[in-house]
């Protein structure tokens, strides 16, 4: 799919608080909480990270696009607001709290009313400059995907060692890129 279309964008944005939950509520904290090395994010922060961005990223871009186009920066994204998010709640606190939050802004996407014009409407990003709406829309569902990667590689890592010689078949055991 090349062609960027809004139905399908929100069908795998409103499909991801489902996909987190399977996969993380109930689990061991050893899963959870633990880091690929160094500072990097556990999995409780990646979900931490993507409440913050429908709090302050998604949305709020959206909306500065169709008030303002491209006659305004968006507001820079905070990388670490997700440190406030996850302060004294759980797994699964985080976890509902992600799933409302995407659903509020399912819903506010969807009475935004876009119109196939709409996606071409641009706005200007504090770092890459000149976005469209489409291109903001498709980043946003390519964002979850992102996490949802990080999420099982960071995991995965766990064993890293403990698979022993069937590393040389998982290539969650190589893989190294993504942004946190």
């Amino acid at each position: 799919m090349s062609e960027f279309k809004l139905d399908d964008t929100i069908a795998l944005l409103s499909s991801t608080p489902a996909a987190l939950d399977a996969l993380l509520r109930n689990l061991p904290e050893t899963w959870i909480h633990r880091r690929e090395g160094g500072d990097s994010w556990t999995a409780f922060e990646v979900v931490g990270h993507l409440i913050h961005g429908e709090r302050t990223d998604w949305m709020p871009r959206a909306r500065m696009i169709l008030q303002h186009g491209d006659s305004r920066p968006f507001d820079v994204f905070d990388r670490g607001g997700h440190k406030q998010e996850i302060q004294g709640k759980s797994t699964g606190q985080l976890l509902d709290e992600f799933a409302q939050a995407r659903s509020e802004n399912i819903a506010a996407l969807r009475s935004l009313n876009l119109q196939p014009g709409d996606f071409a409407r641009r706005g200007k990003h504090p770092a890459l400059g000149g976005v469209t709406m489409s291109q903001l829309l498709a980043t946003w569902a390519a964002h979850d995907l992102t996490h949802i990667h990080q999420i099982s590689r960071i995991m995965a890592y766990q064993y890293r060692e403990t698979v022993g010689p069937w590393s040389a078949y998982l290539g969650v055991m190589r893989c190294n890129g993504h942004s946190s």
